[in-house]
């Protein structure tokens, strides 16, 4: 629902862009977020903990990605 990609995005969970005239524009690598969000909450999960999930499994990509590029 809307509103709950507008409570994400509060918290910090999604960071669509926009067009000038503020209609947010996702781009896959969004959905594919959106759909661990919402895979997260069907667990129980609550929103604090979905960020921290998120803020972890992203270190870990951006370090994987680094270590295969040495």
């Amino acid at each position: 629902p809307t509103q709950s990609l507008r409570l994400w995005e509060l918290h910090g969970l999604l960071s669509p862009a926009r067009t000038e005239g503020g209609t947010r524009r996702y781009i896959a690598d969004d959905l594919v977020r959106i759909e661990r969000i919402v895979t997260l909450v069907t667990a129980g999960v609550n929103i604090a903990g979905i960020g921290r999930i998120l803020d972890l499994e992203d270190i870990n990509t951006a370090l994987r990605s680094g270590a295969a590029s040495q």
